[in-house]
């Protein structure tokens, strides 16, 4: 019973979240905010401009590694493992991996914003 009621009082609550924040924003319309960019500014160009493909790479690179380097966070609480050379080895991996992707990137100029 305690679940049940958990469930619907958190179901509950959301409901009556999503309702509040689908309903407050239109009290106050006016004429900036109704238009595709709220600075005030009345767009000059195209808004659908194509992006460089380059910004995409390096934030896919960028991603790949802060993610890979997350993996590496509980590397100290690692350490009080009973097998110390199983988790050495395994770090010594990651991070050579990590190195080998940066001298990659770095030799292709993956790193580079200009072409």
């Amino acid at each position: 019973m305690n679940i049940l009621l958990s469930l619907s009082t958190s179901l509950l609550i959301a409901f009556i979240l999503v309702m509040i924040a689908f309903w407050i924003p239109q009290f106050n319309m006016y004429a900036e905010k109704t238009t595709p960019y709220e600075c005030g500014f009345d767009p000059m160009g195209s808004a659908r401009l194509p992006f460089s493909m380059k910004f995409f790479l390096v934030a896919i690179t960028f991603l790949l590694f802060d993610l890979e380097i997350a993996l590496l966070l509980p590397l100290p609480w690692a350490t009080q493992a009973t097998n110390l050379n199983l988790t050495l080895y395994m770090t010594l991996a990651l991070i050579s991996t990590l190195a080998l992707g940066l001298a990659y990137e770095w030799i292709q100029k993956g790193l580079e914003w200009t072409e």
